[in-house]
């Protein structure tokens, strides 16, 4: 199960700085997490200032 990152997403870039697999870029208007390379560690979740990062 992959994390997704929601609208509350402020572009910070602070889970992608986190990310142990690089797993997450930045997106159009948000940073998207790459489900087929998240490994579920749950690290950019516990970054995000927002909580937006959020288990699939």
């Amino acid at each position: 199960m992959a994390y997704v990152i929601s609208d509350a997403c402020i572009s910070c870039g602070t889970c992608k700085d986190a990310c142990p697999v690089g797993a997450i870029s930045e997106g159009d208007s948000q940073y998207q997490i790459d489900a087929a390379a998240c490994i579920d560690c749950g690290t950019c979740a516990g970054e995000c200032p927002t909580e937006a990062i959020k288990p699939e």
